[in-house]
């Protein structure tokens, strides 16, 4: 009975609020989206008995992994950097070239949030819905396809692709190092570097691009070209 009340509480929020969204006639911030998830993630962690509340924020873990996670970042930093100025040249270095300030308040920003997305995405599956999913890389797999899915809420191929890498990679870090401090950071960086490099506009949301129309007074980069071409054709249909 326990497990068949986790699997409705799974597909209610991993996929139904997802889906909810994405298909609303009415466009509204995604960012109250993530809160209820978030909320969620951490009632479920904090009601969790058996959940270690210390992984919560296990920093000192960070200090032996930081340069495995530099190197495997660096790589795929540099393909991420490959692809854009091969597959989209107008969209390289869009935002921190015409957009220093802006591009300073969206890395604070990028900085602080992966906690969140964190707790919601590895704490949660790697620990309070242990019992719905079977094994360690089940969980993984799972956790990075929740993560993955929340993101077609941005209604574009490449957010999706992009998490569903992501998602795997900091979710077996967390299972390696129990900590979600450490599996943030690496979150972070690549967040930070994806809005640097130029890939950002298809992770934007209402509340980055009011504060964007604020500070920069304009409309923030844009996907398309000159010509009207999409710069990167992966919208969700």
């Amino acid at each position: 009975m326990m497990r068949a009340w986790l699997a409705i509480e799974f597909l209610l929020v991993f996929a139904g609020l997802p889906l909810v969204y994405r298909f609303s006639p009415v466009r509204v911030p995604a960012l109250p989206l993530l809160w209820i998830v978030a909320g969620y993630a951490m009632w479920q962690l904090l009601r969790d008995p058996h959940f270690d509340r210390a992984k919560l924020w296990d920093a000192g873990k960070l200090r032996g992994r930081i340069s495995a996670i530099l190197a495997i970042f660096m790589v795929f930093a540099v393909l991420l950097w490959l692809g854009v100025r091969r597959f989209a040249p107008g969209l390289e270095w869009s935002l921190v070239r015409p957009h220093p300030l802006f591009w300073v308040v969206v890395m604070w920003r990028t900085r602080c949030s992966p906690f969140t997305r964190r707790g919601c995405f590895t704490g949660v599956f790697l620990s309070a819905l242990r019992g719905l999913f079977k094994g360690k890389w089940t969980m993984i797999v799972a956790s990075a396809v929740a993560f993955a899915f929340l993101h077609i809420i941005f209604r574009n191929w490449l957010a999706v692709d992009l998490t569903l890498a992501g998602g795997l990679l900091f979710a077996w870090r967390y299972e390696r190092t129990g900590s979600l401090a450490v599996s943030s950071f690496e979150h972070a960086l690549y967040g930070c570097w994806l809005f640097t490099v130029g890939l950002g506009q298809y992770f934007y949301h209402g509340t980055i691009e009011a504060v964007g129309r604020r500070c920069v007074g304009s409309v923030l980069p844009s996907r398309v070209s000159e010509a009207g071409r999409p710069l990167i054709t992966m919208e969700l249909e």
